[in-house]
C-alpha cells in the first residue's frame, strides 16, 4: 500500500495556516480590485475537491489504498479553498464566497474510466502548479503571493503522489494502463490546439446538466478563467510549453521511453492501444477446448 508512506511524506511538509502564512505583511495598497476578484474565483474553484473526491470514492470502490489516500488529498485541497477564503475574510470580507456559491459547484460527475481519471488529475496538478506559480508572479500583494507559492508546492506534491499510483496501476494492468495514460496525456498536452483551458474543472462531466456541467460554468463569473489566464496572469505559450514538457517528461519516465513531442506520445498511444485491442480480441475469440 502507498497510502501509509504518502501520509507520512505529506504530513512532514504540511504547512500551518496561522503560522506559515505571513499575514502581518499585508499591504492593502498592493491589492487591486481585479486581483481580489480572482482570489474569490479560485477559492470557489478549489472547493471542487469535494465533488471530485465523491467521484474518486465512487469509481475506486475496489481500491481501498487509493481511496484512503483521498482523505489526505481532500483535506489539503479543501485547505487551499479555506486559506484563500481566510485571506478574503481578513482583507476583503465583502468578497468571501457564500455557502450557496460554494454549494453550486457540488454536483455529480458521470462515471468515467478510473485509469483515465487518474491521469487527468495528474495532469491537472501539473497545470495548476504552473498556474499558481504564474499567479504568484502576477500578484503584487505579499501575503497572496506567499499563499499561491505555498499552494503551488502542494499541487506539485499531489502530482507526485498520483504518479506513484500510476506506476502501481501499470504493474497491475499493464498495457491497459499505458493506453489510458497515453490517451489522456495526448489530450492534456495539446492545450495549444484547443479554445479552452484543459483542466479537470473546465471539462464537461455530466451529460444531463450540459452545458452547465463544468465547475467553471457554475461559478459567479463563468468567463473569469480565460480572462485570468490570458489577460491577467498571462499564461502564454512559454508557460504552456513548461506544462507540456513536464507531462512529456513524466510520461517518458513512466513508460521508460523518451517522448520529445506530443506527436511521439500519440504514436505510442496508437501502438499500445492496438496491442490492447488485439489482446482483447484474442481473449474474446478464444474457443473452449472440446470435451474429451
Amino acid at each position: 500500500m502507498l497510502y501509509p508512506e504518502l501520509f507520512k511524506q505529506l504530513e512532514a511538509v504540511r504547512w500551518n495556516m496561522d503560522t506559515d502564512i505571513p499575514w502581518d505583511t499585508f499591504d492593502a495598497s498592493l491589492l487591486t480590485e481585479d486581483q481580489a476578484q480572482t482570489i474569490k474565483m479560485n477559492a470557489i474553484t478549489e472547493w471542487a475537491a469535494l465533488p471530485a473526491t465523491e467521484m474518486f470514492l465512487r469509481d475506486n470502490r475496489d481500491d481501498s489504498d487509493f481511496s484512503a489516500f483521498m482523505s489526505v488529498w481532500f483535506f489539503e485541497e479543501q485547505k487551499h479553498s479555506l486559506v484563500l477564503m481566510e485571506y478574503l475574510r481578513r482583507f476583503r470580507p465583502d468578497l468571501v464566497p457564500s455557502e450557496q456559491e460554494l454549494h453550486e459547484i457540488r454536483f455529480d460527475f458521470d462515471p468515467a474510466p478510473a485509469l483515465e481519471t487518474l491521469m487527468l488529475h495528474f495532469c491537472g496538478e501539473i497545470r495548476l502548479n504552473h498556474w499558481y506559480r504564474r499567479a504568484a508572479e502576477w500578484h503584487t500583494e505579499p501575503v497572496i503571493k506567499a499563499i499561491y507559492e505555498t499552494l503551488a508546492r502542494d499541487e506539485a506534491r499531489h502530482g507526485g503522489a498520483y504518479l506513484r499510483y500510476m506506476k502501481r496501476a501499470m504493474q497491475k494492468f499493464g498495457d491497459e494502463a499505458r493506453a489510458a495514460f497515453a490517451k489522456v496525456g495526448v489530450l492534456m498536452a495539446s492545450a495549444r490546439r484547443t479554445a479552452q483551458a484543459l483542466h479537470p474543472t473546465n471539462l464537461h462531466v455530466n451529460a444531463k446538466l450540459f452545458p452547465r456541467d463544468t465547475i467553471q460554468s457554475r461559478l459567479p463569473d463563468p468567463e473569469w478563467l480565460e480572462k485570468w489566464l490570458d489577460k491577467q496572469i498571462q499564461f502564454d505559450a512559454v508557460w504552456e510549453n513548461k506544462v507540456v514538457d513536464r507531462i512529456l517528461h513524466n510520461m517518458s519516465l513512466l513508460m521508460e521511453r523518451s517522448f520529445a513531442s506530443v506527436q511521439e506520445l500519440n504514436r505510442f498511444r496508437k501502438e499500445v492501444s492496438a496491442k490492447v485491442t488485439a489482446a482483447t480480441g484474442a481473449a474474446g475469440g478464444a474457443e473452449p477446448s472440446p470435451a474429451a
